[in-house]
């Protein structure tokens, strides 16, 4: 190259690195112009879309509490582990070690995320131990992240299992007093943004959307400390009777609440996992029976207010059975002539049918009906059966009589509760409620006081000296009522298998307490409701009148008498007693 030439080349060389620099220069200017001004807004939101989250505020479901302010059940705080899919997606090298924290196999995890890739949120495992929520914070693995939530837990377990319910993961009420009022406890789960980091944690809340409702608390009248013995005894009686399940039900028929109401065979809802699903139902409020000789109280109160019967009153039983028709009522034994008081003690269902068809058939099933058999009672809880009373314009001969004894009828042991608070609250019928009550609720009179007062008085001659001698606690005059039922089959009624019952209120002369005992089929050899039922309530009210301080209205016996009754009965309660 000449001389002349290496300036000119030199030049070009120049110009061509100072265009390159400004067309760079350029570059960098336009595309400053772009990012700032011209795609700002696009870029922005599409910044949002992978860091700004809208998330919804769990509501705090409330507490349900007794009557006395003790919960029964609350919600606690867990951890959920969940993820964004199309992060995890680019971690399946680390994926057979989630699965080990997760207790299940990277199969399942492929699974799970693939079809879901595009999904920003994906649960992996709901409510989980605190020692896994710190090993998945520890184990860090992009794209899963852990979460707030609510985990119902029960401290009385199987004790309140019915009554309670339960709740699924998403504390949404599915049985019991959590589904029966599952709007007022829940509330209203409220929304906010956040801003989330690449491991998808929250790192900034942003703002409130929507403020969080929270429920109401749910107050009932359940005394949890009667709800533990009376599920205690009638879990004795079960095992010692071999039977098949039982219900116990004890109001108040001053203000018609249910102090306590159990079940067996129970459920512990904290913990389900081998739990059958049809034990899960409350037989209190659900299973119907023919309710048998309780059913013969009302017979003889609507007798009395017929006006054609006085108390002294002699039906002549003799000799032990009478033909309806072609039909045969008969008792166990020849009990001569007795009063209606005797037809109550001796339980004859030859004296209740008599009398019941000396009258008109809409004089029992007046009384019957206003005592609320045949109809719902409105508690709200799932899966409440109403009964069946058939009106009496439907009744034959025979029915008409088997129905002063308690057959033909259906009812739940909640019925026969709700009904006997009418005798015991000198026959007035409160509402029953499963919530406590300040006040009492309006009632209903369907029989005079007189008429209610004379019945009790009949049923405390059936503990003090005819079938429910074990029904008795000491200081306190018991007035109740035994019944033994023989089992309907599709083909008429089973020969061996039973349904033992008594119901009883104290004290006679003013009852504080109902309690009904139901027990399903117990041993053949020792089935009738004396011997089943009635030591359940005795075993029940022992404790329970010393819980509630209330007096006794008889004489109490010596006190080497009564703590012997009293350790023969209900053990575990001796040393309290004595104390």
């Amino acid at each position: 190259m000449s001389k002349r030439q290496a300036p000119k080349f030199s030049a070009l060389r120049s110009h061509i690195v100072m265009g390159l620099v400004v067309v760079v220069a350029s570059g960098l200017v336009w595309r400053a112009v772009d990012l700032q001004l011209l795609t700002r807004d696009f870029l922005q939101d599409h910044g949002d879309a992978r860091h700004l989250r809208e998330v919804e505020i769990p509501a705090h479901r409330t507490m349900i509490a007794d009557r006395n302010g003790e919960p029964l059940a609350i919600s606690t705080i867990v951890k959920s582990v969940w993820a964004v899919p199309s992060q995890v997606i680019t971690q399946r090298h680390r994926w057979k070690e989630l699965a080990g924290m997760l207790d299940t196999t990277v199969a399942h995890l492929d699974a799970l995320i693939t079809p879901r890739a595009k999904r920003e949120f994906l649960y992996l495992k709901r409510h989980v131990e605190p020692e896994l929520a710190r090993r998945i914070v520890d184990a860090n693995i992009a794209g899963v992240a852990l979460q707030d939530e609510y985990k119902r837990y029960y401290p009385s377990g199987e004790i309140t299992g019915h009554v309670l319910g339960f709740t699924n993961v998403d504390d949404d009420g599915q049985e019991g007093v959590e589904l029966a009022f599952d709007e007022q406890l829940r509330g209203h789960s409220g929304r906010k943004r956040v801003i989330r980091d690449r491991l998808g944690r929250i790192v900034e809340d942003v703002e409130e959307i929507r403020p969080v409702v929270p429920g109401v608390p749910v107050v009932l009248s359940i005394d949890r400390r009667l709800q533990y013995i009376a599920y205690r005894e009638l879990k004795a009686a079960i095992a010692k009777h071999h039977a098949r399940a039982g219900s116990v039900v004890i109001i108040d028929p001053l203000t018609g609440e249910v102090l306590a109401m159990v079940n067996q065979p129970s459920f512990n809802p904290n913990n389900r996992t081998t739990t059958r699903p049809a034990v899960y139902r409350n037989r209190a409020v659900t299973d119907l029976f023919e309710p048998g000789s309780p059913i013969k109280a009302f017979t003889i109160a609507a007798a009395l207010e017929s006006g054609q019967f006085k108390p002294e009153v002699k039906i002549n039983t003799s000799p032990g059975y009478f033909m309806v028709g072609r039909d045969k009522v008969q008792d166990i034994n020849n009990y001569g002539v007795l009063d209606l008081g005797g037809i109550i003690e001796k339980s004859s269902n030859v004296g209740a049918a008599k009398v019941a068809l000396a009258m008109e058939p809409e004089n029992l099933y007046s009384m019957l009906s206003r005592a609320g058999f045949g109809a719902p009672l409105l508690t709200g809880f799932p899966g409440e059966a109403t009964g069946k009373l058939a009106p009496p314009e439907n009744w034959r001969e025979i029915e008409h009589a088997t129905l002063s004894f308690g057959y033909g009828l259906s009812v739940t042991p909640l019925h026969l509760a709700h009904a006997f608070g009418a005798i015991a609250n000198d026959g007035v019928i409160r509402p029953v409620t499963m919530l406590r009550q300040d006040t009492a609720p309006a009632g209903e009179r369907i029989m005079s006081a007189k008429t209610a007062r004379t019945v009790r008085e009949m049923m405390v001659r059936v503990v003090e000296s005819g079938t429910a001698k074990a029904a008795h606690v000491p200081g306190f005059r018991v007035a109740g009522k035994t019944g033994t039922v023989h089992k309907s089959t599709e083909s008429g009624y089973a020969e061996d298998r039973y349904v033992s019952i008594f119901t009883g209120m104290l004290p006679a002369t003013s009852p504080r307490l109902v309690a009904v005992i139901m027990v399903d089929e117990p041993t053949p050899d020792e089935h009738f409701g004396g011997q089943v039922a009635a030591p359940v309530f005795a075993g029940i009210m022992l404790e329970a009148v010393r819980i509630l301080n209330i007096p006794g209205d008889a004489e109490f016996p010596p006190a080497t008498e009564y703590f012997a009754e009293l350790k023969a009965r209900a053990p575990a309660a001796i040393a309290e007693v004595a104390q």
